[in-house]
């Protein structure tokens, strides 16, 4: 195995990525496990300004340590993806809430059906595990990626994912906290990758290891994202709709103005008149803008499947 890669000779390389917070009590469980399930891959370690003890206890289990002192997971993840290089990326969170023994099958089914990215479906094995709150948001959630950008995954909040190396080096990671599980899901619809989900058990955390996802702080973050995406990524439709909205408006508005010069041929309500013409003039401009940016959207994301497509596909 080569020391810098992981790269093994009977096999493709296997890194095994592992985002850090305050993550002392559980880390050095999670790198134990994963070194024991997949022996020929190298765990990486990124401690994000942790004030406790984390990366000292990671490298005391074998991992390869590193810091990324800009705080926020989708940072962590963006300098990782920049980082390592292998053929095979296994991100999971470091907090031993994820199933270590899964890995081989999600692995084994990245490489067997030629995917870009396996997804692993939080299964609670616990009613503490997987708080109703969370769960609920996730359901709506990924209710509503799947409405505007297609059919993908349930469980799009998941932190345990398997990536193809084309996926990692082609992913833009513009998210800097826990809205990064929805921007990778997003890319991967958008490029229309081959992926999959398979059911993987979800533990609770370790007693004096205490979460560090807020339910209604990270879902507004979330949502702030997925409108952003919408933006992005469907322009026409988001545009359209506020044109839409802008045009009732004004219609709203105009109607009486209209009925009242067609009873007595005056407009008294002039202030009201103007305003409505001006509503009608920016949902034409809304449209307007839609049209121009989707075509903008289309060859922006020409460009992003070529880059994808540049790199080598992963080779059972």
């Amino acid at each position: 195995m080569d020391a810098g890669s992981g790269k093994n000779a009977e096999g493709p390389s296997i890194a095994v990525l592992v985002p850090c917070f305050n993550e002392a009590a559980s880390v050095a469980t999670v790198v134990t496990a994963f070194r024991r399930h997949l022996p020929s891959a190298r765990v990486y370690v990124y401690d994000n300004a942790s004030t406790d003890e984390t990366a000292e206890r990671a490298r005391e289990a074998g991992a390869s340590t590193r810091a990324e002192p800009l705080r926020g997971k989708g940072n962590v993840v963006r300098r990782m993806f920049a980082d390592v290089d292998a053929d095979i990326y296994v991100l999971v969170d470091g907090d031993a809430t994820y199933d270590a023994a899964s890995a081989p099958t999600l692995v084994e089914t990245l490489v067997e059906r030629s995917l870009d990215m396996v997804n692993g479906r939080r299964i609670a094995t616990d009613a503490a595990a997987y708080r109703k709150g969370h769960r609920t948001g996730n359901a709506l959630l990924g209710t509503l990626v799947s409405l505007v950008f297609g059919t993908g995954l349930s469980d799009v909040l998941s932190g345990y994912r398997v990536f193809s190396r084309r996926f990692v080096k082609s992913f833009p990671a513009l998210s800097m906290g826990f809205e990064i599980e929805t921007e990778l899901t997003v890319h991967a619809l958008e490029l229309r990758m081959p992926i999959a989900e398979i059911d993987t058990p979800y533990f609770p955390r370790p007693e004096n290891s205490p979460s560090k996802l807020s339910t209604v702080r990270d879902g507004v973050r979330i949502l702030a994202l997925i409108l952003t995406l919408v933006k992005e990524e469907r322009p026409l439709a988001f545009f359209s709709a506020m044109a839409l909205a802008l045009a009732a408006f004004s219609l709203t508005l105009a109607w009486p103005v209209f009925t009242t010069f067609f009873e007595t041929g005056l407009v008294p309500r002039l202030p009201t008149a103007v305003l409505a013409t001006g509503a009608m003039l920016l949902a034409f401009l809304s449209f307007y803008a839609g049209l121009i940016l989707e075509t903008v959207t289309r060859g922006r994301r020409e460009l992003k499947r070529l880059h994808y497509l540049s790199i080598p596909p992963l080779r059972s």
